[in-house]
């Protein structure tokens, strides 16, 4: 038996028994509770608090959120491990603002959960050690001044936008991802395909930010002329140009305090790249035309669809400014990397569409939501939202059927991946005709990623079940995600 000393919290008697088990088998001494108030009882009158806690987030009588404040205030260090089966952003971000160590959607692996355990218990003595006054925080505090009171309330994006949405493990990364980075300033770039919401993200990273109070200001570096883009950006002073008949201010100006959004920041311009490396490093620029320095302090917030990295290897883009703006990362995923999303959010679609047409929302069957889940969608969330227009427009009755679909979306279905061999010859004859070599070098090692993530994404992360949907054992399965960097 090990010295690790965890509480388990949660009024389900089958959670409780199964953590319980688990960690006991881990080595790891075990108390459990049947709610949130009977553990702060015990902790009230205790000078010394164990070295984590699990606890669920939806209890009767004070839930996890009111566990985590409390406990903060009596025992600062000791790490909180929160969990829910209701996973959205705003809890997310909530159990992280006060404090969680790390949040957990049920169902879970038991075995991910025994290694978050530790880490917390490691994370919490080391707290203790040093006389530190958070469990485990990886966020930088809140600016100076700023306090919880001063930010608004979360709330819905606006009309160009739907609120964040998603049970898949890809979207619950992201919505850690904003949730711990709900007290930062630091610089984030959001990859993703087009149409994957990485608008949404931005937004959602500033509404969850010390800067939610000040301006968000988007601007799409692939919809401006270059020779407009400084002007754009940075402003210009009056006559500073032919048809620059008044002072104009950039939308740094413009987002002073809050958040700057670029989006497709690799179609910037090269001297472009260069006047945004001195803003980022120094918060000062000059406007078109203008002698006198202006400084700001904007959040940066970018985002791309292209391979940044290829892109500074190709020279068309400079390596220092993707350093200053890739500090920290979000993926933004793919409608085919979390399919079992896309009923819900069409349903979420239907409803706004119908809500703005002042009808009825469309209603989808079983079998019609089964289908569009396994539809390619390449035009991602935004084809999706476009669908469900249709739908409402086109569709003639209540109840959807498939041949309401646009022929576009039917033809996809007809032709979607089903023919993988042709696909791979294909890429195997080229690669061969390119003089290429060690062809199974590189092929196998794809391959298997994409098998892991599909895996993994069909179980939710689940790692026991996705090892025996490939073959493999546990073991296995953690030795090749290890291998092939994907930790």
């Amino acid at each position: 038996m090990s010295d690790e000393h965890v509480w388990v919290i949660d009024d389900d008697q089958s959670i409780r028994w199964v953590l319980e088990k688990t960690l006991r088998q881990a080595g790891m001494q075990v108390n459990v509770f049947e709610s949130a108030d009977e553990a702060l009882d015990l902790v009230r009158g205790n000078a010394l608090a164990p070295d984590a806690i699990i606890s669920d987030i939806h209890m009767p009588g004070s839930d996890g959120l009111s566990l985590l404040r409390q406990l903060k205030s009596s025992h600062p260090e000791t790490p909180v491990l929160i969990m829910t089966a209701y996973s959205d952003l705003d809890s997310t971000v909530a159990a992280f603002e006060r404090g969680a160590f790390e949040y957990i959607p049920k169902p879970f692996d038991v075995d991910d959960v025994i290694d978050q355990v530790r880490r917390a218990c490691t994370s919490g003595r080391d707290s203790k050690m040093a006389g530190a006054g958070g469990a485990g925080r990886v966020v930088a505090p809140r600016g100076a001044g700023t306090t919880e009171e001063t930010r608004p309330a979360a709330v819905a994006d606006g009309e160009d936008g739907a609120e964040l949405i998603g049970d898949a493990p890809a979207m619950q990364a992201v919505f850690k991802a904003i949730g711990r980075l709900s007290r930062s300033r630091i610089t984030v770039l959001i990859n993703g395909e087009s149409g994957t919401g990485k608008e949404l993200i931005a937004r959602a990273l500033h509404r969850h930010s010390p800067r939610a109070a000040r301006p968000f200001v988007a601007l799409n570096m692939a919809a401006i002329p270059h020779d407009l883009m400084e002007s754009e950006l940075f402003g210009h002073e009056k006559g500073s140009f032919t048809g620059a008949q008044s002072t104009r201010i950039g939308r740094f100006e413009q987002s002073d305090g809050g958040t700057l959004f670029l989006d497709e920041i690799g179609d910037m311009p090269a001297t472009l790249q260069t006047r945004l490396l001195r803003v980022l490093a120094d918060g000062q620029f000059y406007r078109v035309g203008g002698h006198v320095p202006i400084q700001v302090d904007v959040r940066i917030v970018a985002a791309t669809h292209q391979d940044l990295e290829a892109l500074v290897e190709e020279k068309r883009f400079r390596e220092d400014l993707f350093h200053r703006l890739n500090v920290i990362r979000i993926e933004a995923p793919p409608l085919r990397e979390r399919r079992e999303d896309i009923p819900r959010l069409l349903a979420h679609f239907l409803e706004r569409a119908a809500a703005e047409l002042d009808e009825e929302p469309k209603v989808m069957t079983k079998a019609f939501a089964a289908h569009v889940a396994a539809l390619p969608w390449p035009g991602n969330v935004r084809q999706l939202q476009n669908t469900a227009h249709w739908l409402t427009v086109m569709a003639g009755g209540q109840e959807l059927a498939i041949d309401d679909l646009p022929p576009a979306s039917r033809e996809a279905a007809d032709a979607r991946e089903t023919d993988w061999e042709t696909s791979f010859r294909h890429w195997a004859n080229r690669a061969l005709q390119d003089g290429e070599r060690d062809l199974l070098g590189k092929a196998t090692p794809t391959m298997e990623r994409i098998l892991i993530r599909c895996a993994l994404n069909r179980t939710q992360d689940r790692r026991q079940e996705a090892a025996r949907l490939l073959g493999w054992g546990r073991n296995t399965l953690t030795r090749k995600i290890k291998e092939l960097g994907m930790e």
